[in-house]
C-alpha cells in the first residue's frame, strides 16, 4: 500500500469517526434535554462519557486537518492532480447528512414511546393479576374507615402486593374523603401506630395523608369516585411512570396507585 492509499484510508476512518461522534453527542443532548428513556443501563452509562467524546471530537478535527495537509503534500510529491469537487455534489452530501438528524430525532422519541408502552403493559398486567389473585385482600381495602386498625391492615396488604410482583416498586391506595369540609383525596401507604405517654393510641391525622395532585389528576379521580369511571390512567414523564387503577365492588370504590421511576430504557443489549 503506497503513501497515497494510506493517507486516503486514514482520512476515511477519521471522517467516519467524526460523524459518529457528532451523532453520539446529538443523541446524548436530545435524551438529556427531553428526558427520554431509551437504552438499557449499560448503554446509558456510556452517555456520561460525553465529555470525553467532545474532547475526541476536537482531537479528531485536528487529526483531519493534519491528514488533509498530508494528502496535499503526498499529491504534490507524486505529481497527482487534485480532482475538483463538484459544488452540486457537495451540497447533496451536506443535505443528506443534515436530513439524518430529524430521522435520529424521530427514532429517539419512538424509542422513548416504546419504553413507556412496555412499562404501561407491565404495570397493567401485574395490577390485574394482583387484584384478581388476591380478591380477599383487595376487598378488605374497600372497607375504608380512618382508624388505626384499618391503616395498619392496609399497609400490610400493600406491602404484600409490592413483594408479590417485582413490577410493583411502589403502590399506594387512594380514597376520596373530606377534611375541614373540603373534598380531598387521601393516599395511604406507610403507617405506624403512635401512642402517648399513657400507652393510648393517638388518633392519626387525615392531613398527613393528603395526596398532592394536579388538575388532570383531580378531574380523573372525581370521575372515578363520583361518576363510576373504570378507565385506567397511565402517565409517563421524564422517567416517572404512574398508573391509576380503579377497583369497584358493591358500590365501594378505591384507586390503586402504582408509581415507578426508571433511569434507563429497554432498548439495547
Amino acid at each position: 500500500m503506497n503513501l497515497k492509499s494510506i493517507v486516503k484510508l486514514t482520512n476515511i476512518v477519521a471522517t467516519i469517526s467524526i460523524l459518529l461522534l457528532i451523532y453520539w453527542v446529538f443523541i446524548f443532548v436530545v435524551t438529556q434535554v427531553f428526558g427520554l428513556r431509551i437504552f438499557r443501563e449499560n448503554i446509558t452509562q456510556t452517555f456520561s462519557m460525553s465529555v470525553l467524546a467532545i474532547l475526541a471530537l476536537m482531537g479528531g478535527s485536528l487529526m483531519l486537518n493534519v491528514m488533509f495537509n498530508l494528502t496535499r503534500i503526498a499529491q504534490k510529491h507524486n505529481a497527482d492532480e487534485i480532482a475538483p469537487v463538484s459544488p452540486h455534489k457537495s451540497k447533496k452530501w451536506v443535505l443528506a447528512f443534515a436530513l439524518t438528524f430529524p430521522l435520529v430525532f424521530g427514532f429517539l422519541f419512538a424509542g422513548d414511546y416504546w419504553t413507556a408502552k412496555k412499562k404501561e403493559n407491565l404495570l397493567m398486567q401485574s395490577a390485574r393479576a394482583i387484584v384478581e389473585t388476591n380478591t380477599e385482600k383487595t376487598n378488605r381495602l374497600l372497607n375504608y374507615e380512618f382508624s388505626d386498625a384499618w391503616l395498619n391492615d392496609t399497609q400490610d396488604t400493600l406491602t404484600f402486593f409490592e413483594k408479590t410482583d417485582r413490577n410493583f416498586p411502589h403502590v399506594s391506595m387512594i380514597v376520596k374523603d373530606s377534611v375541614e369540609g373540603a373534598d380531598v383525596f387521601l393516599a395511604f401507604r406507610d403507617y405506624s401506630t403512635t401512642k402517648n405517654d399513657k400507652g393510648e393510641i393517638v388518633k392519626p391525622d387525615k392531613k398527613s395523608f393528603l395526596m398532592k395532585t394536579t388538575k388532570p389528576d383531580r378531574d380523573y379521580l372525581n370521575k372515578v369516585f363520583d361518576e363510576g369511571l373504570t378507565e385506567k390512567r397511565f402517565i409517563a414523564s421524564d422517567g416517572n411512570y404512574e398508573l391509576f387503577y380503579p377497583y369497584t365492588k358493591d358500590g365501594k370504590t378505591i384507586v390503586l396507585y402504582f408509581s415507578d421511576y426508571q433511569r434507563y430504557g429497554k432498548m439495547g443489549s
